[in-house]
Parts: structure tokens; C-alpha cells; sequence
């Protein structure tokens, strides 16, 4: 669907419709050693492995890989082009089912994303949606990131 756009959601129906469907792939987006940095800064995570680039050169992937985390919140930029929810009155983070990460991202590696909702549950004045994410590795047979992301779509 990202081809022509993201799904735009605009009633349960349309959500419920979703279910089972992929979105994606979306576009590639090249990680490069600005954002890895700006990462570690953010978070304070500056272990060599991801911010030195000549002790990364002589370590087990030959460069600097970004962080698990930074690849994991790069979802929700690019679940924009996947989808975008438009019913109720806000969407919330609530939180996440699963997440790993079955290969590294090397510095200048490329990176996509894929969906599925799974489900639509309804929860009161809510309802939970989780779904599914791939972040798809440029030249891997395995991704990058797999995560189960919990949303909580307000609709009063």
C-alpha cells in the first residue's frame, strides 16, 4: 500500500479491514553515522561498538552498527508511510509485546518497514491494535528488527 500512499484509517471498519493485510514495504532509509551519533547523545549510550568508528573497523562487523534501539525507533517514522490512523481523538503507545533483533544494522546500511495489524481489540472508550513490524535490512535475508507494537487509539 505504501506505493500509492499510506492506508488511511479513518473508521473501525476500515481498521477491521486491515486486519491480516501487509503494508509495505516502505521506502529504504539510509542509516548513517550522524544519526548512530546523535542516538548515543540522545541517550547516552556511547559504546565504542556504535560511535568509534576505528575501534568498530577492527571489531566483529568491520564498521560501526547502529544501536537496537535506534533501529527500533525508526518505526514509528516509518510506519508513516505505511499508515495513517485517523479515527477518534488520539493514538497512544502502549507499549510493546516483543521486540528483537535478529541482525545488525552496519553504518550505511539500509532500512524498510513492513506491517501487519494484528488485531483490532476493542477496550473500553478504545481500542488496542497491536501490530506486527518488520524493519527489512538492505542485502539480509534476515531483518533488522521484529516487534510486536502495542497502539491505543482514543475514540472519545
Amino acid at each position: 500500500m505504501s506505493a500509492a500512499g499510506p492506508a488511511v484509517v479513518g473508521t473501525r471498519e476500515e481498521l477491521a479491514a486491515l486486519v491480516g493485510v501487509e503494508l509495505g514495504p516502505g521506502p529504504w532509509l539510509t542509516v548513517d553515522q550522524e544519526r548512530i551519533d546523535l542516538f548515543a547523545r540522545t541517550t547516552g549510550d556511547h559504546q565504542w561498538i556504535h560511535v568509534d568508528t576505528e575501534r568498530a573497523a577492527r571489531g566483529p562487523y568491520g564498521r560501526t552498527i547502529a544501536h537496537g534501539y535506534l533501529t527500533l525507533s525508526l518505526i514509528s517514522a516509518l510506519a508513516e508511510d505505511l499508515y495513517r490512523f485517523e479515527l477518534g481523538t488520539a493514538r497512544l503507545n502502549y507499549g510493546l509485546d516483543t521486540v528483537r533483533f535478529p541482525t545488525p544494522v552496519p553504518v550505511g546500511g539500509k532500512v524498510r518497514l513492513r506491517c501487519t495489524i494484528a488485531e483490532v481489540v476493542p477496550r473500553g472508550d478504545a481500542l488496542l491494535v497491536p501490530i506486527d513490524f518488520t524493519v527489512d535490512l538492505a542485502g539480509s535475508e534476515r531483518p533488522a528488527c521484529v516487534a510486536r507494537k502495542m497502539s491505543l487509539v482514543l475514540l472519545t
